[in-house]
């Protein structure tokens, strides 16, 4: 089992890390500050690091350069709020694997713990990893193309991200609360009508059929296409 450490000091985002990544099986740790960060990370065997450069005490770019100046390799996702070239740049030179902006949808950034989780075990890619398909319905992750049998769909990125979700659940019915939280992230209205717009969106793009309306519960992706 996957130990991650998550250095974050704002509740609402912690609770929404720990939830979504304990659901996937990980063991998480919870470090509040900088100075904490260190003394965790020197002192626990932990697989992976994500890392807020938003800290008090001692900030996110501190801990990843004593980090990194220790010899410390354990991979390290960066979030933070800061969204500037030079800021990207800086955490990536610092020693940085990856390098994420707030607000951020957790489906991606499980994507990419995965991909540094498989990396440092130098495992190579599986297709199955990388091809989703549920029917005639697919979706390739890597050049994230939609295909409706042989037929190429064009989805903008949000709809992409939302047809993945309901891929990954065939038959399953997904709350608007639950395809709110993974496609959009943390950061959503809930009273927001945006699921309602973009279901739409994938019914009108990939055919009538596929997007069942769960009357009071929310949507599931039928597993047969029924028009």
């Amino acid at each position: 089992m996957n130990r991650i450490l998550i250095v974050e000091d704002n509740p609402h985002i912690v609770d929404f890390l720990k939830t979504g990544l304990k659901a996937h099986g990980f063991t998480i740790l919870v470090a509040e500050d900088g100075h904490q960060a260190v003394r965790l990370a020197q002192s626990n065997d932990f697989d992976l690091l994500i890392l807020d450069l938003g800290l008090p005490g001692k900030d996110g770019l501190a801990v990843l350069r004593e980090l990194r100046g220790q010899g410390e390799l354990l991979p390290i996702i960066v979030l933070t709020a800061r969204d500037s070239v030079d800021d990207t740049v800086t955490a990536l030179e610092g020693g940085a694997n990856d390098y994420m902006t707030k607000p951020f949808r957790f489906e991606e950034l499980l994507a990419r713990i995965k991909v540094q989780l498989r990396d440092r075990r130098s495992q190579p890619d599986s297709p199955s990893e990388t091809l989703l398909r549920v029917g005639d319905l697919s979706l390739d992750l890597l050049t994230r193309q939609a295909l409706v049998g042989n037929r190429v769909v064009e989805l903008s990125a949000r709809e992409f991200v939302l047809a993945e979700v309901l891929l990954r659940h065939p038959m399953q019915v997904m709350s608007k609360e639950q395809l709110l939280n993974r496609v959009w992230g943390y950061d959503y209205d809930p009273g927001s009508n945006i699921i309602e717009v973009y279901i739409r969106h994938l019914r009108r793009k990939l055919g009538d059929g596929y997007i069942e309306t769960v009357r009071g519960m929310g949507y599931r992706l039928r597993s047969n296409h029924q028009p």
